[in-house]
């Protein structure tokens, strides 16, 4: 309620009359009743404004943005813009920006992303900077694509990557951590793998095995069809590709960015077999 003092404080500031008396009581001049009408605008947006701190609190309201590479990006993380889309869950504005990890760990110490699904190997441990942290969200496979035996059993076979020695290798490019993964796993075996293309695309990485061009290792999550005449073929020495939420130490705080992070657990589960460990 306001009283006769704060009406009289507030004529004493502007300098302008609020108030006239009618009769026994009193009544607002022309001042008063346009200043009254800025009052209750002012009271509609404080109220609005309340609203919208308390969603920012609940994390069901905020604009942020993702970096997935790829085969994340194409998976789990269009589920988690469909999940958002359709209205069942949080209201949040999420911007995703498609960028192999070493980009999107740049982007978020710079404070260009929010949020960024990375990847490391078994054979290749990833180190974030001070100041980021990260969240395992699972696990899954390599596998190496070849040319099939044509066995026709339904069966998956393990072999030895010793095996494949002499054989020609599809790569991806020198700059990824995946170059750097297959290389390891070569050498591992013994040898140094005899490149004759090079594709960043997965995709066409299992075509050229088709085509006959070499063999190929493959994580799991990036096969999103198999071309005719190839096989998966597990590792007897396993490579995992471990994939983790990773931000701001102090952003996993934030409301809305553990409403995000828990969408993304959620939605990269059914893709990712290896399920992290307890923390």
């Amino acid at each position: 309620m306001v009283t006769i003092h704060a009406v009289t404080a507030l004529e004493k500031e502007l300098g302008i009359r609020l108030t006239q008396r009618q009769g026994r009581g009193v009544v607002l001049t022309a001042a008063g009743a346009a200043l009254a009408v800025h009052g209750h605008d002012i009271l509609d947006r404080l109220s609005l404004a309340e609203l919208e701190l308390e969603a920012l609190r609940a994390g069901t309201v905020g604009r942020y943005t993702l970096n997935a590479f790829p085969s994340a990006a194409r998976t789990f993380v269009a589920e988690t813009c469909r999940r958002i889309r359709s209205g069942d869950g949080p209201a949040l504005d999420l911007r995703v920006i498609t960028a192999e990890p070493d980009a999107a760990v740049e982007a978020l110490a710079s404070g260009n992303t929010d949020l960024a699904v990375i990847h490391s190997y078994s054979n290749v441990p990833r180190d974030l900077a001070g100041g980021l942290s990260s969240r395992p969200l699972g696990s899954e496979p390599v596998w190496l694509a070849a040319p099939a035996a044509g066995l026709g059993d339904g069966s998956t076979r393990t072999i030895e990557l010793t095996d494949f020695a002499t054989t020609s290798w599809i790569a991806p490019t020198a700059d990824l951590t995946c170059f750097t993964m297959m290389e390891r796993a070569c050498g591992l075996a013994g040898f140094r793998p005899r490149i004759v293309a090079e594709s960043m695309d997965f995709a066409v990485q299992l075509e050229l095995v088709a085509a006959g061009v070499g063999v190929a290792l493959v994580p799991a999550l990036t096969v999103a069809h198999l071309p005719a005449g190839v096989e998966l073929l597990e590792l007897t020495v396993p490579v995992r590709r471990s994939i983790h939420l990773a931000a701001r130490t102090p952003d996993f705080n934030d409301p809305g960015i553990l409403n995000l992070a828990s969408i993304l657990a959620d939605t990269a589960c059914p893709h990712l077999p290896i399920r992290p460990l307890a923390a």
